[in-house]
């Protein structure tokens, strides 16, 4: 039997929200370990993950309760915001996947000179000095520098970059095209009838 039926409509976006529910819960509960175990101490990026983990928590839920009661409204605007987030989400996959190795590093010193705590971070953990000498850093974290042999973090960074941007732009892609099934799935079941409602009722 092909799933099409009213049922079978409710159970997937019901399957679908749930996968959102438990991405964002993982998103959050990233952050917060990140932050737990001392990886990560720029509150800015903290809180930017967890609120984007909050943000599609609370998607997830509204998509879940439209999906259970049928509510037409609530349908209406998930499938909207669904809709803006497959949008977004998709470009910045798309620009993750094809940038080149120039604008890559070029963004990388953007976002190292606009930052402290979490250049810090990035020192401690690397064990590298300054972004592209080691003599730009005056306080260096790291045990290296008292020894003088650190390396600059902008050589280290920049192997690393292009791998990190191409699984940050596959795993944004992939959730883009489960964001426009979702799309299509609430279309499809805001104009479906519950077969349990009354015949004469409007849905």
């Amino acid at each position: 039997m092909v799933c099409g039926g009213f049922s079978c409509s409710k159970n997937c976006l019901c399957i679908l929200n749930l996968l959102y529910t438990l991405v964002s819960l993982l998103l959050i509960g990233i952050a917060a370990w990140g932050i737990g175990f001392g990886l990560i101490s720029s509150f800015r990026v903290v809180g930017v993950a967890i609120a984007v983990g909050i943000f599609l928590f609370l998607i997830a839920l509204v998509g879940l309760i439209g999906a259970v009661k049928h509510h037409q409204v609530l349908l209406f605007f998930y499938m909207i915001i669904l809709l803006l987030v497959f949008i977004i989400q998709f470009s910045v996959s798309c620009a993750c996947l094809t940038l080149n190795k120039d604008q890559q590093s070029q963004l990388l010193e953007v976002g190292w000179n606009n930052t402290n705590s979490a250049k810090q971070d990035i020192e401690r953990n690397l064990n590298c000095c300054g972004f592209r000498n080691v003599s730009e850093e005056e306080n260096c974290p790291v045990m290296c520098s008292k020894m003088s042999h650190c390396s600059p973090c902008a050589p280290i960074l920049e192997e690393y970059s292009g791998i990190v941007l191409r699984f940050v732009g596959g795993i944004g892609l992939f959730f883009s095209f489960t964001e426009i099934l979702g799309v299509w799935l609430t279309y499809r079941y805001r104009n479906q009838k519950d077969p349990r409602a009354n015949p004469s009722a409007f849905l």
